[in-house]
């Protein structure tokens, strides 16, 4: 079925639009008509070919909310008009000990990114969600309970929501503990929401003294500047967790310091060049940790989609066309974006 898109024929060439191919939807498949569209640093990382095994063309867009409008035989969990979400896996071998564990993310042999991944769909390799639909396999496919007014806003908790409240899980934020997180864009932003709702005391920080006061209107409880070395030294043993979701090379030394003792700096960004290496002895001396974590599995990711329609919490996001793409990636290089770029969909039909 041919479907048009936006997306790269070259790492040095600009978004352009684009018709692709999608499969029939097969016995477990469901088909999405895709409303809205989240644009992640990610994609442009990969269509600039700055991490490496970018496969070309390349359909970015892994922050997809859509409507069902075709389901296969054999589905059960989605039907036709239901309000759905995609994130960033669209498969995983299923048998591993972290699919068992409902951890596809770490799945040991592989998962299928919902674009740049193996597929065995024309071209090679999947096309993601700056497109007019996509398909997908039922148990990949997550629902979605906020109102309509508010779907454009629930796009980018497919990637950036998830991205945070899996490690805000894992390390158990909640009332009694301080939760740091450094930098204020999109996946700091969620970062920050996501902590405050679950009952944690929030410090954001930020390079940026401009930030403040929307930090505070985000839900931190302190916000500090950390070009001002005072305010940073009276920070030092306050934090149990730390949210790093910078994703350009930095100093984790500083950052480490804030930790109490046992307390976990976890790196959230990926950059194109290594982190420089941080001193040892900031880990040993207070039996600190420093650790990573990526997206959250299938199950996690409901449970994230859940509490935020509960507690009615979306991303900050501004909209617009398909046609606004190269611009959009210019303007999120600035950091100028409050906080997440989501492309209105329906403008592809222009």
């Amino acid at each position: 079925m041919k479907t048009r898109a936006w997306g790269a024929c070259a790492a040095d060439r600009a978004l352009q639009a684009m018709d692709i191919e999608r499969r029939a939807p097969g016995a477990r498949d469901v088909q999405i008509d895709i409303l809205w569209c989240g644009v992640c640093h990610s994609d442009l990382h990969t269509v600039r070919g700055e991490w490496p095994g970018t496969l070309y063309p390349c359909v970015p867009g892994h922050e997809i909310v859509g409507r069902v409008s075709a389901v296969g035989a054999a589905v059960t969990r989605h039907r036709v008009g239901d309000v759905v979400g995609v994130g960033c896996l669209v498969g995983s071998c299923r048998h591993c000990a972290a699919c068992a564990a409902d951890l596809e993310q770490y799945c040991e042999n592989g998962f299928v990114g919902t674009y740049n991944g193996p597929s065995a769909d024309a071209p090679g390799h999947t096309l993601g969600g700056y497109s007019q639909r996509i398909v997908v396999d039922e148990d990949f496919v997550l629902r979605v309970g906020h109102p309509a007014p508010q779907l454009a806003g629930v796009a980018p908790l497919l990637c950036a929501g998830i991205t945070t409240w899996s490690p805000l899980r894992h390390w158990q934020a909640g009332p009694g503990r301080s939760v740091g997180v450094i930098g204020i864009g999109g996946l700091g932003h969620m970062g920050i929401k996501l902590a405050h709702a679950l009952g944690a005391h929030v410090i954001a920080f930020t390079s940026s003294a401009g930030k403040c006061e929307d930090a505070l209107a985000l839900g931190a409880d302190e916000v500090v500047v950390t070009r001002d070395a005072a305010q940073m030294k009276a920070q030092r043993g306050r934090c149990d967790l730390i949210l790093d979701t910078i994703a350009a090379p930095h100093d984790l030394n500083a950052n480490l310091s804030l930790l109490k003792r046992d307390g976990t700096l976890v790196l959230l960004g990926v950059p194109a060049q290594p982190h420089p290496t941080p001193n040892v002895g900031n880990l040993v001396f207070h039996r600190r940790a420093l650790a990573g974590s990526l997206i959250g599995g299938l199950a996690q990711t409901q449970e994230m989609l859940d509490f935020c329609a509960a507690h009615d919490i979306v991303a900050d996001v501004e909209l617009i066309r398909a046609q606004d793409i190269n611009q959009a990636y210019e303007r999120m290089l600035r950091s100028d974006v409050k906080y997440r770029f989501v492309i209105d969909c329906q403008s592809l039909a222009g």
